[in-house]
């Protein structure tokens, strides 16, 4: 199978959308969406007022909630207008995301219904397939809108900062992983990123992805479904990879009284760099500061804790 080009995912969003007009319809709005940006130290995001992503943002996502309602990645359940596209893991299917962030957005959702429990190693093969995107993980309990079945995502990966910025500060002549702390920036959270080399040392460090892991803020205790992971095959060829261990799903400006409130829930995309507010109230009196404090509050604004440095970089005396 051909690795696909920029201009047979843009068609591929193009059929979809001539057949499904209340996706065409949210894809259209996109051009109304206003952004502002941010800059976090040497992090320089944006954040997007996007209405439509209230779905996302605001979903239940406790087992009760989860258990009651219909999975809406399930063939049966999904709308009769919505098509899979041409794939090379047979075991999962290509989507066009009906409530995108960007003018290119896929949701890639596995055909079994099994839960988000794993950052799942067939991403890399997704970029190494469709080499113009990046392929974005959000754990069960970091972001993910249906933490019941296995799911990634995609977007072009020039579209989103942190692609661009372990590119730049970890060089691809130190292959495996590396803490960003080591980038020598002043950052809102830190990261661990990796260089992927067709060599057998390259398969163990990706085999570490797998078993990523944050930790909750609560217990204490390593949970493998706080964590937010990023895939993409880089100019230079190589297989590039991003984990952000989190600390937490929502920041406790989330669960304020209203007034006081703002509506934003951290996933991959907004760890990235991309701070998606459905509410414009809130977009407005956002600041790098509160910006900031939602980071802090949900991943690692220090030092990632040892255990979290010595699971991917075994001996280290960090």
């Amino acid at each position: 199978m051909q690795p696909l080009s920029i201009e047979h995912i843009n068609s591929l969003i193009e059929s979809q959308l001539m057949s499904w007009h209340e996706a065409k319809r949210n894809f259209d709005r996109l051009m109304e969406i206003e952004r502002k940006p941010l800059q976090l130290g040497d992090f320089h995001i944006a954040a997007q007022l996007n209405p439509a992503r209230i779905r996302s943002t605001g979903a239940a996502v406790d087992k009760a909630s989860v258990a009651a309602r219909s999975c809406f990645l399930c063939k049966e359940n999904r709308p009769a207008m919505q098509m899979s596209g041409e794939w090379p893991t047979p075991e999962w299917e290509l989507l066009v995301n009906p409530y995108p962030i960007l003018p290119v957005h896929f949701t890639i959702a596995a055909k079994k219904h099994i839960p988000q429990e794993r950052i799942p190693l067939e991403m890399a093969m997704m970029a190494e397939y469709a080499p113009p995107l990046v392929f974005f993980f959000n754990g069960a309990k970091a972001g993910a809108s249906a933490p019941d079945h296995l799911h990634c995502q995609a977007m072009l990966r020039s579209e989103l900062p942190i692609t661009a910025l372990a590119e730049r500060y970890h060089p691809v002549e130190r292959a495996g992983w590396m803490s960003s702390e080591e980038y020598g920036l002043h950052l809102p959270f830190n990261f661990m990123s990796a260089v992927i080399k067709g060599d057998m040392a390259g398969l163990e460090h990706l085999a570490l992805t797998e078993s990523a892991f944050g930790i909750d803020s609560e217990t204490g205790k390593k949970d493998n479904e706080l964590v937010n992971a990023f895939f993409w095959i880089s100019d230079s060829g190589y297989l590039r990879i991003v984990v952000v261990p989190r600390r937490a799903h929502r920041p406790s400006l989330y669960f304020l009284p209203e007034g006081e409130r703002f509506v934003i829930s951290p996933g991959a995309v907004d760890i990235a760099g991309l701070l998606i507010v459905p509410r414009k109230e809130d977009f407005d009196r956002l600041t790098p500061e509160t910006a900031a404090r939602i980071y802090s509050e949900t991943a690692f604004s220090g030092s990632l804790p040892k255990e979290i440095i010595n699971h991917f970089l075994p001996g280290s005396h960090s």
